[in-house]
């Protein structure tokens, strides 16, 4: 497949696996280029007959209720990113030699000639937030941006739409990266890892290396996380990456930087990457209370953001005006309100342990509310880390007792409450508990540490509730 110019595609058959968020526009974006185009799909739902009658109507052929088959005379494969690399469908395209990409490839090769540039972050925790205070930043550059990728802006309308862009913040899923062969950022970010989505890549070590693609051919920096202690580390991911020469290895940290690092010193964010002699010199970017909220982890987030606008040639006034500009989403690190000298702070976007234990080291004396679905998580490790900071915990949800039996073994002293009930006010019982718990000067955590969907559509839903709650206690 040619670099994507509309004759490349007259008449090339294309195979969309998936309808969702990504496989709908990418169905229109490549029969708008003159492809013919099967979309294949799982399941025969409602909602997918509803957007398969929408494509049909555009001439788009359809088949819903078998994703397994390879459709004949396919040329080429893009994917939802969602879609396992172990599916039958891709072992089909494997053995009849047809290229398999998924939707950030397509985007990539459907690029015009002289498109922004692109600036990537990945990480298991912290990407969204990362990408958005990165547009800001660009932004108070006075450079024309926008967050793309799993937020904001659909990375094929970006490449394809009339707006012009200066660069782009793209967001990347581990998902995308594997299917994403071609991609080359200017610079890119690896934020972190912890195990996650292991179901779906096969292993810790399949999955890293999926995170770590995002190096590949980058030409200006590759932003890794010094102070991360997981193995293999992102500084580890860094090294195995082939480069465009000069490429350089840029390290953030919570700590003092030394040459090549941006870090912290006496409350300043600090750059020692991206200034005349590094050796020597560092350059002031921010104060830490720019950064809103000014937890460790977003502090982190901010550090790695304002690395890769440096390293485009943002100038450092723009990095602390972005950073003063930004407000991070709902339900991360959000504080709903204080009732008798007692914090509530709703973090439902911790949806797993590795989120959870960045957002119980933000605070001194926790009561905690978790649980939820565990995803095949284990809580040793997060309980035996933050125990001391525990005054009590309230457990919710369906797999609560893996966490109740890591507190028994890591926390034994720490009161827990144990909530049976998955109604719908299961969440106003258990801020009233935690209420019973704490202290004035205490801050009550919905940190879950667990997926939501046992007891709500979605961890917005739970955040909303948990901040419904709060409001009933103030009242």
């Amino acid at each position: 497949m040619g670099s994507g110019q509309v004759t490349d595609w007259q008449g090339k058959h294309v195979t969309v696996a998936g309808l969702g968020v990504s496989g709908v526009p990418a169905a229109k974006a490549l029969h708008g280029l003159g492809a013919r185009v099967t979309v294949v799909n799982d399941g025969d739902d409602a909602r997918a007959r509803e957007q398969a009658a929408e494509l049909e109507a555009l001439g788009i052929t359809v088949r819903l209720g078998d994703g397994a088959t390879l459709p004949e005379g396919t040329d080429l494969i893009v994917t939802a990113p969602g879609w396992k690399p172990d599916k039958p469908l891709f072992a089909a395209a494997d053995e009849a030699g047809v290229p398999v990409w998924g939707d950030v490839e397509l985007a990539w090769r459907l690029r015009k000639p002289g498109a922004a540039p692109w600036l990537a972050v990945t990480g298991t925790n912290g990407k969204t937030t990362t990408v958005r205070m990165l547009a800001a930043i660009l932004t108070a550059a006075g450079l024309r941006t926008a967050a793309v990728g799993n937020i904001g802006v659909s990375l094929l309308d970006a490449v394809l739409g009339e707006e012009e862009y200066d660069v782009l913040a793209v967001e990347l899923s581990s998902y995308q990266l594997h299917w994403a062969p071609s991609l080359r950022a200017h610079s890119a970010a690896v934020l972190n890892l912890a195990p996650d989505h292991l179901d779906w890549h096969g292993s810790m070590e399949a999955y890293a290396r999926d995170k770590g693609r995002v190096y590949e051919g980058n030409r200006v920096a590759c932003v890794y996380n010094v102070d991360a202690t997981d193995k293999p580390s992102t500084e580890d991911l860094v090294r195995e990456a082939d480069v465009e020469e000069g490429c350089r290895a840029v390290g953030f940290t919570l700590g003092t930087p030394g040459p090549s690092q941006l870090g912290v010193v006496e409350g300043l964010l600090v750059d020692r990457a991206f200034v005349e002699n590094r050796h020597k010199n560092a350059q002031e970017l921010a104060e830490v209370s720019d950064v809103h909220p000014p937890a460790p982890h977003n502090i982190a987030n901010a550090l790695a953001a304002a690395a890769l606008a440096r390293a485009f040639g943002v100038p450092a006034g723009a990095v602390r005006d972005g950073l003063r500009s930004f407000t991070p989403d709902a339900h991360r690190i959000a504080h709903v309100g204080d009732v008798d000298g007692v914090a509530y702070v709703d973090d439902s976007k911790a949806t797993n342990t590795h989120a959870a234990a960045a957002s119980l080291a933000a605070y001194e004396s926790i009561v905690w509310i978790a649980g939820g679905l565990a995803k095949g998580a284990t809580f040793d490790e997060l309980v035996a880390e933050s125990a001391k900071r525990l005054r009590g915990a309230v457990l919710i949800g369906r797999d609560r007792a893996l966490i109740r039996e890591a507190l028994a073994r890591h926390a034994p002293e720490v009161p827990v409450v144990d909530l049976g009930r998955t109604d719908t006010g299961a969440m106003l019982q258990a801020v009233q508990e935690a209420r019973r718990l704490a202290r004035p000067g205490d801050t009550v955590l919905l940190a879950p540490a667990c997926a939501s969907m046992d007891m709500f559509t979605n961890y917005n839903k739970r955040g909303d509730a948990f901040a419904q709650a709060v409001r009933e206690l103030g009242a």
